[in-house]
């Protein structure tokens, strides 16, 4: 891609900017002079990066509804300052009530921890994902189809992720504090847009086992 190519794309995301700037000054309703005075959104969501699964448009919400952290695959590593921190914010600050982790059906990096080759640096990334399949090893092999198969990781990745966030300390002082919030698993359909409730909502600390359980 030369220099051409390049000043066309950045002139793409200035000429997208002025769109939005107007829209934003021909919007009546009053709600982006209120998001500038701060925000108080009842969501966190720590999705994929992936470009495909934008939080704000899978839930039909607006600027300010939800607060979002991102990485690759969704997970909720508990020496990951950069999750902690967010993690942090949106349940002190913010008092958030809900927390989604969700997944997405074909993750690449998913796909990728499931294959023995290596991409570089993310492979220390990927080992968080391969440390899930461990845990499910006979489950996941006994799947002859590929895809399914990834899938299959998915879903208990998102799960294994969701208890990995409930362990914070974040989160277990949020309910020993009781604080209204919900951690919820979800594994978003590209092709149809629809949200899949994996139906493992944890509401406090009482199912997470007697070592991973503050008092």
């Amino acid at each position: 891609m030369g220099n051409k190519e390049l000043e066309l794309g950045f002139q793409k995301i200035m000429d997208g900017n002025r769109s939005w700037v107007e829209f934003v000054k021909n919007d009546n309703s009053g709600r982006f002079e209120q998001l500038a005075k701060g925000q108080s959104p009842e969501i966190l969501w720590i999705g994929c990066a992936d470009s495909r699964v934008p939080a704000n448009e899978i839930v039909g919400s607006r600027p300010g509804e939800v607060f979002v952290h991102r990485n690759i695959a969704n997970m909720c590593v508990h020496s990951d300052m950069s999750m902690l921190s967010v993690l942090d914010y949106a349940v002190t600050v913010l008092k958030v009530k809900h927390i989604v982790v969700a997944g997405h059906y074909g993750c690449g990096g998913v796909a990728a921890a499931l294959s023995r080759q290596q991409f570089g640096v993310i492979d220390n990334w990927l080992c968080h994902i391969k440390d899930v399949y461990r845990l499910y090893a006979e489950e996941i092999d006994n799947i002859q189809n590929e895809e399914e198969k990834v899938n299959r990781l998915i879903e208990l990745n998102v799960k294994e992720q969701v208890f990995n966030l409930c362990t914070t300390s974040i989160v277990q002082n949020a309910w020993k504090n009781n604080q209204n919030l919900a951690v919820h698993g979800m594994v978003i359909d590209i092709a149809t847009g629809k949200l899949n409730d994996l139906k493992n909502t944890i509401y406090s600390n009482e199912k997470l086992g007697k070592v991973f359980a503050f008092k």
